[in-house]
C-alpha cells in the first residue's frame, strides 16, 4: 500500500463518496428536505475524510509493523531457547500468550465503539449495567480470545474446532442467560472488531503465522478476529448470568433476615 498522504486521501475520498451521495440523494430527492446545518455536516465529512486518511497511513506505518515485529521477536529461536521448554513445545511460547492477552485487553478498553455501546447500555438500563464493568468484561473476553487464538496458531489445530465449540457454549448460555443481556452480548462481539482492535489483531496473527515453522499465514494467520468476536459474547452472557446470581442471592439473604 502506498502511504503517500495525497494518494491515501484520494482513495479515502473515493470510498466515502458513495456514502455521502447516498445520504444526499435520499435527503433531497426522497425525503425532499434540505440538509439541516449544511456547514456543520460538510465540516464533519471533511473531518471524517482527513481522520480516515491519517488512520490508514498510521496503520501501515506503525500498527501493522509493530504487530509483525512483536510476533517475530517473541517467537524467535534465540528468545524461545531461554524459556526453559523445548522449542517444539507449545509451552515455550508462553510470552506470546501473555502478550496476546495483554494487547487484547488494552486495545479493547480503548475501542471507541465499545465505549459508545457501554455508555448507551448504562444509560438505557438505568445504571443496572455498569459502563466500566461491561467494558472490562468485553476486554477480558477479547484478551482470552487472543491468548487462545495464538495457541491455535502455534499448535496448528483447526480453527473450526474452536469456533464450533465456542458457539455451542454461546447457544447453551443464551438459553439460560437473562433475556435483557442477550442482544447486548451479541452486539458486544461486533463492536470489538473495530478501528483499534482489528489492525493489531490481524498483524499479530499474520506475523506469528509467518515466523512459526510449518504455518501458512493465509491459512493460519487469519482467524484471530473471529475469536475476538466470539469470546466477548461468552464473557458478556456470563456477566449477565453472574449478575442474576448475585441478585438472587441478595434477595434470599433479605428474606432470611
Amino acid at each position: 500500500m502506498d502511504t503517500g498522504f495525497f494518494y491515501v486521501l484520494f482513495q479515502t475520498l473515493l470510498d466515502v463518496a458513495p456514502v455521502v451521495i447516498l445520504f444526499g440523494f435520499f435527503q433531497i430527492f426522497i425525503i425532499k428536505k434540505s440538509i439541516p446545518n449544511p456547514k456543520k455536516v460538510l465540516l464533519g465529512i471533511i473531518f471524517v475524510i482527513i481522520g480516515l486518511t491519517l488512520f490508514l497511513i498510521g496503520l501501515e506505518m506503525a500498527l501493522f509493523p509493530i504487530g509483525d515485529i512483536m510476533a517475530e521477536q517473541l517467537s524467535s529461536p534465540s528468545f524461545i531457547k531461554n524459556s526453559g521448554f523445548s522449542p517444539e513445545s507449545w509451552k515455550a511460547y508462553y510470552w506470546v500468550y501473555i502478550f496476546a492477552f495483554s494487547i487484547g485487553f488494552a486495545t479493547t478498553i480503548a475501542e471507541p465503539s465499545l465505549i459508545a455501546v457501554a455508555f448507551k447500555a448504562n444509560q438505557i438500563s438505568g445504571g443496572k449495567i455498569g459502563e466500566k464493568s461491561l467494558r472490562i468484561t468485553v476486554a477480558f473476553g477479547v484478551a482470552l480470545s487472543l491468548a487462545v487464538g495464538t495457541f491455535r496458531i502455534i499448535t496448528g489445530t483447526p480453527l473450526y474446532m474452536y469456533i464450533l465449540v465456542g458457539y455451542v457454549i454461546v447457544i447453551i448460555q443464551t438459553i439460560f442467560a437473562p433475556k435483557h443481556i442477550i442482544a447486548l452480548a451479541y452486539d458486544s462481539g461486533g463492536v470489538t472488531t473495530s478501528t483499534v482492535t482489528v489492525p493489531i489483531v490481524a498483524a499479530l496473527g499474520l506475523g506469528l503465522a509467518s515466523v512459526i515453522p510449518g504455518r501458512n499465514p493465509a491459512l493460519d494467520g487469519f482467524g484471530l478476529i473471529a475469536f475476538a468476536s466470539l469470546f466477548p459474547i461468552i464473557a458478556v452472557l456470563g456477566y449477565g448470568q453472574f449478575l442474576e446470581i448475585i441478585i438472587w442471592f441478595t434477595k434470599n439473604k433479605k428474606h432470611e433476615v
